[in-house]
């Protein structure tokens, strides 16, 4: 048994060989995540579940620090609720989930189970909306979702999936810009700052907008692989929702009007980032700020290591703990040192302290970082200190690596044969002047499989010409193939 398990934790395809059957690997044999019966459908297991936490406990102060409130709204949305705007609708459609019956009995209106809460929260600011002294309202809500999806992948894409959506509403379209805008920079310093991982972001062009908005915006991410992945959007709703579900107001001069509404939101596929933005080989490397585990001791036995070691390495267990540091300590004696170190490698863990006897003599520890496996000889005394040099040094020095990825993956393309080029060597983000064509767009797409991820928010005048079509250039965008 002892050396299968030895197996276990080498069994990891490397990310050169085949990069999605390494993502998959990781995901397993971390035990973050496993399949079920129904497609789509994962369960989190414990590991990946804490990570979940301690990113929603970052998101929620941030949320919260910008005077939003958490609320909860039902499972269920009636069909007929989900059919008030037009565009949402038709956009869900295919991915919606129908509840028919309620135990043996047929039900005389079928229920979505929510794909995302716009009607349901919508229907209810109808009745609570009545004056501009009503407004701002600023909620937002934890909570699951369902959409049916044809692939399928952990965390990445699937059936049902955790997320937050906010869902505000205010007196003017300026207020609700400033809330869209907001919001995006809440979603960027909190993956730039905790995850570790750069973005690049701005506006989602009309044909990749979310259904039913006047606009959204997008924070995208660079995986290992010089793919995309949209990490968190946020959507100005103009009045097309306050129309549709007769969210109205009195303003200050006692005149009817509809109101202005957003909605934004990130999902546990921020899990999925972590695991690609960043891990090896060997396993996750995860930042020390969503670590479950930032530091491991692990004592080596050897000698009389019950009665030496363990004591010495219980006592530093206690001063980390108290120190804030969220530690443990691997005491299983049915597993090798060199086991241990490789499954706790597998699993991310920031930094690992060994202490054997030799380490009791000299009254010392070793700490062995996960990124580079740099070790450092650390008197018992200053363990606490130094760890936390450490935890801080590896946060930036992740965040600095995936900077670095981020920009030797992104070029300056001006011809269309170069972008095609780039695009089958999935090399990383294009960028390159558009014409705002949607069927220069939807050629780019068709052909490469690529799409515009963001339009930045702030850029000069381009004079170039659009990199499809050969007309002017009206913005400079970035093309990248995504998850």
């Amino acid at each position: 048994m002892s050396n299968k398990k030895e197996t276990f934790v080498q069994d990891i395809t490397p990310k050169s060989q085949d990069f999605s059957q390494w993502y998959t690997d990781v995901v397993r044999k971390a035990e973050m995540a496993d399949y079920t019966m129904i497609k789509g459908c994962m369960v989190i297991r414990p590991y990946g579940y804490a990570i979940w936490e301690l990113m929603q406990q970052a998101m929620d102060r941030r949320i919260k620090a910008t005077g939003h409130v958490n609320a909860y709204f039902p499972l269920f949305i009636p069909e007929s609720l989900l059919k008030k705007e037009a565009e949402h609708v038709e956009g869900f459609a295919p991915e919606v989930a129908w509840v028919t019956h309620g135990g043996k009995e047929e039900l005389e209106e079928r229920l979505a189970i929510r794909p995302t809460s716009e009607a349901i929260i919508c229907s209810m600011y109808s009745k609570w909306v009545r004056s501009w002294r009503d407004l701002p309202i600023l909620i937002n809500q934890w909570c699951n979702v369902v959409r049916w999806e044809k692939v399928t992948r952990p965390f990445l894409r699937t059936t049902e999936f955790l997320w937050q959506e906010g869902h505000t509403v205010h007196a003017t379209e300026e207020e609700a810009e400033a809330e869209v805008l907001r919001m995006l920079d809440v979603y960027r310093d909190f993956v730039e700052t905790e995850l570790a991982v750069p973005l690049i972001y701005g506006l989602k062009t009309d044909r990749e907008k979310f259904a039913g908005a006047l606009r959204t915006y997008a924070i995208e991410a660079m995986m290992w692989d010089g793919k995309a992945l949209r990490a968190g959007t946020s959507h100005h709703l103009g009045q097309n929702f306050s129309k549709a579900f007769d969210i109205r107001f009195e303003d200050q001069n006692q005149q009817i009007q509809y109101a202005w509404t957003t909605s934004w939101g990130s999902t546990t596929r921020l899990i999925g980032a972590l695991i690609m933005a960043h891990g090896d080989d060997s396993g996750l490397i995860l930042p020390p700020r969503v670590a479950p585990v930032q530091a491991v001791i692990i004592p080596i036995a050897a000698a009389n290591w019950q009665e030496t070691v363990l004591p010495a390495a219980q006592r530093l267990l206690r001063d980390l703990l108290v120190s804030g540091f969220r530690a443990k300590l691997d005491d299983r004696d049915a597993y090798t040192p060199g086991w241990k170190y490789s499954d706790w490698e597998m699993r991310g863990v920031p930094v690992r302290i060994e202490i054997g006897p030799k380490d009791i003599a000299k009254n010392q520890v070793v700490l062995v970082r996960r990124d580079n496996r740099k070790k450092e000889f650390v008197p018992m005394e200053e363990a606490g200190v130094r760890l936390k040099s450490m935890l801080d040094s590896l946060q930036q020095d992740l965040y600095d690596r995936a900077k670095q990825h981020l920009q030797t993956h992104t070029f300056e393309i001006d011809s269309y044969s170069e972008l095609v080029k780039a695009m089958e060597e999935s090399r990383g983000f294009a960028v390159s002047p558009w014409c705002g064509s949607e069927t220069c767009e939807a050629k780019v797409k068709e052909e490469t499989g690529a799409t515009v991820r963001v339009i930045p928010v702030s850029q000069p005048v381009t004079k170039k010409a659009c990199v499809v079509c050969g007309n002017a250039g009206k913005y400079h965008v970035y093309f990248a193939k995504s998850y």
